[in-house]
């Protein structure tokens, strides 16, 4: 097995607007679709379009949203031995997209915040077996906390991607973890510091690896991909390509530099590889539907 992503998973409930809603005002939207998503569920299949042997783990709602989800799954390839159907509805995440691109999301955990470190022991011997853990913060941090202890146990390299972004994440786990992946905005919610420009962002970074981070990927969008560590600093521009819709794009670039990584390609390689990734999957719409089979990555 490659890689054992613990996260979330999640309805997607995504209407497309002309423009954003003032206050108050009942506005009509032209489109709406729905569909599967979750950080963790869509870093998993992206990893898994790519070739990954992936596990997930996590807990669906008891409901027909948890059960799609759980055929999702099969259907993607991901391993399916570390679900479990929570007593809580599924995790929604209603999504807002404009014409321009950008996205407005709100979360609901449901299911996901019955993803306790009990869970996380009832597969341990799944999770052992893996080249990498991959982690977000869209379940409980005290499960983030007993992952990323676990991964240190079985010496399991860990990937955090901190979102969304939670002010109170302890720096001590960070250190833990072999990747720290914020984009931008979950960086300055982190740190404090001012992200508008480049020199910010990477005055905002410079400051987490003073702390011990090991090695801070940030993702910035249409600026490109700030990669930091103690001994370098190795910025990749972004492929310059007409967004449809940015939703799930940083979980792509997630599951796709897992990919990588755990198939032995160089970090900086990797990062290329899931900058290209994130840039095919902007021009599609929806989430993980928008994620290229690993033919169609190539062929592009």
């Amino acid at each position: 097995m490659d890689i054992a992503v613990i996260g979330s998973n999640m309805v997607d409930l995504i209407t497309y607007l002309e423009r954003m809603p003032e206050e108050g005002e009942t506005l009509e939207a032209p489109e709406f679709e729905m569909g599967c998503g979750g950080k963790g569920a869509n870093q998993a299949v992206a990893a898994s379009r790519l070739g990954s042997d992936i596990l997930m783990v996590t807990k669906v709602g008891n409901d027909l949203f948890g059960q799609n989800t759980i055929e999702n799954f099969k259907a993607n390839g991901v391993r399916i031995e570390g679900v479990e159907v929570g007593t809580k509805t599924s995790g929604a995440a209603p999504i807002f997209v404009d014409p321009n691109a950008k996205n407005r999301i709100i979360i609901i955990q449901g299911a996901n915040s019955e993803l306790v470190p009990e869970t996380l022991e009832n597969h341990r011997s799944r999770i052992k077996q893996a080249k990498l853990i991959v982690l977000q913060l869209e379940i409980p941090l005290e499960t983030v906390y007993h992952a990323i202890q676990m991964g240190e146990e079985l010496g399991i390299p860990v990937l955090l991607n901190p979102a969304p972004a939670n002010p109170e994440l302890d720096i001590a786990y960070v250190k833990k973890c072999t990747y720290f992946a914020p984009n931008e905005s979950e960086l300055g919610i982190l740190t404090g510091m001012p992200v508008k420009t480049v020199d910010e962002i990477k005055s905002a970074a410079v400051s987490l690896v003073h702390k011990g981070v090991q090695n801070l990927i940030v993702t910035m969008g249409d600026k490109g991909v700030l990669w930091m560590n103690a001994e370098k600093e190795v910025f990749i521009e972004a492929e310059k390509v007409k967004a449809v819709d940015t939703t799930g794009a940083g979980d792509s670039f997630i599951g796709c530099f897992a990919h990588f990584v755990t198939k032995g390609s160089p970090v900086e390689d990797a990062l290329q590889q899931a900058n290209r990734y994130a840039a095919q999957a902007v021009q599609r719409r929806g989430t993980q539907t928008s994620y290229p089979t690993l033919e169609e990555f190539r062929a592009n």
